[in-house]
């Protein structure tokens, strides 16, 4: 039985998703091939052997989890002689606060900036379900939350602070190497770059140079995402 990652994706293709994002790079680091089996927003018939309806899920030879930290740490207790994505057993809470901050700081502040972006690269399919399902939690239409979103781009910029100041120090988030952590930014920026053509980092900032490093790891699995063209 083959290692399966159900993941999300949109319009032609494109895989946009953090958290799978996350995934993917956490099987690259461990150095395990995996077929990915693509999941719209509609399809979540396709994942109820899970228990749950959210992607990622890995099916690992029949072994479920499902959730991309829950992922990450199960892949680090099932494959202990691989590289460590969280270099032991003490990394896991510290690395647990980044994805917690990740998720609550640095999701919301990109959201705004590429919320329209992103509806226009769903699936045509899952429109409806989309509009429906945003529009309800952010009180307004999609593409006027988006509007005037380079005012916004000094607030996200500020918010990645403790992040240059890390990369000043040293040249990943992990230390010298990168690990889970970068991950979880890395997937984190995915998002945006596979969406959406408004850059959202300066070319001068040490985080573009830190994604660009991250772009080249894993034989370059970050460049090979379809990412929607320019206008």
């Amino acid at each position: 039985m083959a290692r399966r990652l159900y993941e999300l994706h949109g319009a032609n293709d494109l895989r946009f998703s953090p958290y799978c994002w996350r995934t993917r790079l956490a099987l690259a680091h461990k150095g395990l091939d995996a077929e990915y089996v693509p999941v719209r927003f509609g399809e979540k018939d396709k994942i109820a052997f899970s228990g749950q309806q959210k992607v990622p899920v890995l099916d690992d030879n029949g072994h479920v989890v499902a959730d991309s930290f829950a992922i990450a740490r199960d892949l680090e207790a099932r494959y202990p002689s691989v590289p460590s994505l969280f270099g032991g057993a003490g990394g896991i809470p510290s690395t647990y606060f980044f994805n917690t901050w990740c998720d609550r700081v640095v999701h919301p502040a990109i959201s705004p900036m590429i919320i329209a972006d992103l509806f226009g690269n769903v699936d045509p399919r899952d429109h409806a379900y989309f509009r429906k399902d945003r529009e309800a939690k952010m009180g307004r239409r999609i593409e006027d939350v988006q509007v005037g979103r380079e005012a916004k781009l000094p607030v996200f910029r500020q918010v990645l602070d403790p992040v240059r100041f890390v990369l000043d120090k040293q040249p990943y988030i992990a230390g010298d190497e990168p690990a889970y952590a970068d991950h979880i930014l890395f997937g984190t920026l995915m998002w945006p770059r596979c969406v959406s053509t408004f850059e959202l980092l300066d070319p001068a900032d040490r985080v573009w140079s830190w994604r660009e490093r991250m772009l080249d790891l894993y034989g370059g699995l970050g460049r090979t995402a379809k990412v929607p063209a320019a206008a």
